[in-house]
């Protein structure tokens, strides 16, 4: 399976984790990158990635504004929320904004794959 991924985080070194993290894993491709919510929903447009890593803390359009019109837009594409802030308040606000799940960007590598395939595999079932 292969897995098309957008990464929307305002941070380079950010992306650039986010980056090699997932260059590790065979099958998941990063497609795109987007510097803020509206480059994010632009590159969902052009590039219909299967999944979008999308920070919420970014300049012109937040991640949960983003999220909301990504999913009118392009409700095939799933949403990871990635956030700084670790509150249960700010995952309520990311899965209510559309996205399907919520990752701490103090825990990335410990949770991100665990999410990103409990999102693929509960989809096949």
């Amino acid at each position: 399976m292969s897995v098309r991924v957008l990464i929307a985080d305002d941070h380079e070194l950010v992306r650039r984790g986010l980056r090699s993290l997932l260059a590790s894993r065979p099958g998941w491709e990063i497609c795109g990158e987007a510097k803020d919510g509206v480059e994010a929903i632009e590159m969902t447009k052009e590039l219909a990635p299967d999944l979008i890593l999308l920070d919420i803390t970014m300049p012109r359009l937040n991640g949960l504004e983003a999220a909301r019109v990504i999913r009118r837009e392009a409700p095939q594409t799933q949403i990871l929320i990635l956030s700084q802030h670790d509150t249960e308040e700010m995952s309520a606000s990311a899965l209510e904004a559309g996205a399907r799940g919520y990752v701490s960007k103090s825990d990335v590598a410990g949770t991100l794959f665990r999410s990103m395939e409990e999102l693929f595999h509960s989809d096949k079932g």
